[in-house]
């Protein structure tokens, strides 16, 4: 299913859903836009739905955020903007977390994309204007 979705940032719930509900069994998304498109702010909606309670905070400078529902489930997100090779990403155990079974939502997917080996959900943000993105999964 390829979803094209227009929306503003009040309608992240709405695309957040959509994207849960047309992806059911995946566990692993990457998020491709230009910085300042809306990555983590639709990464943290994802995870407010998914029953995340706590803050959420872009891992730019940790690599990963690691976050836990109210079902005691955790839930990761990378941001890979500072690595400068897949191998960083491995020096953090990133293969542990993917084949974990648990939610990985990953920014800058394009520096490890050769770790990824394809099996992930891609999910593309375009910036229309100042307060209109386009979302493709």
């Amino acid at each position: 299913m390829n979803n094209n979705i227009v929306a503003n940032e009040s309608q992240l719930p709405e695309v957040a859903q959509k994207l849960l509900e047309a992806h059911p069994q995946e566990r692993v998304f990457g998020f491709f836009g230009e910085m300042g498109t809306g990555k983590t702010t639709l990464i943290k909606e994802i995870c407010r739905q998914l029953g995340v309670e706590s803050d959420m905070t872009s891992p730019t400078f940790a690599i990963v955020n690691e976050y836990w529902t109210h079902n005691g489930e955790p839930l990761y997100h990378f941001d890979f903007y500072r690595i400068d090779e897949p191998d960083d990403a491995t020096r953090i155990g990133f293969q542990d977390y993917l084949y974990s079974g648990n939610y990985c939502f990953i920014e800058w997917t394009d520096k490890v994309e050769s770790l990824l080996h394809g099996e992930y959900t891609p999910v593309y943000i375009e910036r229309i204007d100042d307060q209109t993105r386009k979302f493709t999964f």
